[in-house]
């Protein structure tokens, strides 16, 4: 059972990433000549970040467009799971650019070179307006690709703000020390949400479940249902973090009619509607019949 949405609003979340992309690359291009004419490690760290949002943006952008490719005889499930690779991509990209910061950065504690404050302060009201648009661009988004795009343009605004507070702070007093250690704090915050999406990321790759919960839940729902004494073969997994798939087989106590058969499947369906699965299959066993998975698999499966 195949939810179809209505085409709009992606063209909509479409244009609006779109616009996002363009805007932070070409604005990453700026801060990396920026930081290297500023002189300063704190721009660079943050021209990673930016480097690495660009990415998800553009990610996101191309997979809004494939995402709504209809599934076909090679991509049975549809393109969603290239989310995940366009994750393991940004996170590559950003652990590189992270570890690069630190390699320029972790020296300078010891011999501060003086950045360019004046510079400092230009880059930063720019990025906190280029960044400001961006975020208030996609705020109107509803995705979740959107809103944690979202969450991430709301992030570098605020590192934009910690610079323009260190450029002013260089101003007057002379503590070129403020600027390596504001990149190091930077960079350690990135590879710190790297890692933590990494793992989630991992996770849907492998085909865990989205959330344990869910399964016991979604079994215990099955479980009540009118002719069925047992569940097993439940499968759960996503796509993409978003899109769900479930398979089951239930395991009924008398052979029914068709009619009953009907209304088991509507109860079914009902059943099933709060956990907005994007694709569904569920066998039904009559008594005494052999689980065809069981009998193929019966060495390498075990039952859940």
């Amino acid at each position: 059972m195949g939810h179809h949405h209505h085409d709009h609003s992606k063209d909509m979340a479409s244009e609006r990433l779109g616009w996002a992309f363009l805007l932070n690359f070409c604005f990453t291009i700026i801060e990396f000549i920026g930081g290297v004419l500023t002189n300063s490690t704190a721009i660079l760290a943050d021209a990673v970040h930016d480097l690495g949002d660009s990415l998800s943006l553009g990610m996101a952008w191309i997979l809004n467009k494939l995402g709504r490719k209809r599934a076909n005889s090679q991509f049975t499930y549809g393109y969603r799971r290239l989310s995940l690779a366009g994750a393991f991509i940004n996170a590559v990209v950003l652990i590189v650019g992270s570890t690069w910061v630190l390699l320029e950065a972790i020296p300078r504690l010891w011999d501060p070179q003086m950045p360019m404050a004046n510079g400092m302060i230009a880059l930063a009201v720019l990025g906190i307006a280029v960044n400001g648009f961006a975020a208030f661009k996609l705020s109107k988004g509803k995705s979740l690709n959107e809103r944690i795009i979202n969450w991430h343009l709301i992030e570098d605004v605020l590192g934009w703000v910690a610079v323009l507070i260190v450029g002013i702070v260089l101003l007057f007093v002379d503590w070129p020390i403020l600027d390596p250690l504001l990149s190091i704090a930077f960079t350690v915050f990135i590879l710190f949400n790297v890692i933590r999406n990494l793992h989630e990321t991992a996770r849907l790759f492998f085909q865990a479940a989205p959330d344990n919960g869910t399964v016991e839940a979604v079994t215990a729902t099955l479980k009540q249902l009118p002719n069925v004494v047992d569940v097993h073969h439940l499968h759960f997994w996503s796509l993409d973090g978003e899109h769900h798939v479930l398979t089951a087989h239930l395991v009924l106590d008398e052979d029914i009619e068709s009619e009953q058969r009907r209304y088991l499947k509507e109860a079914i369906d009902k059943a099933l509607l709060p956990y907005q699965l994007s694709h569904t299959t569920i066998e039904l066993e009559l008594p005494g019949e052999v689980c065809r998975d069981e009998s193929a698999h019966h060495d390498r499966h075990h039952d859940h």
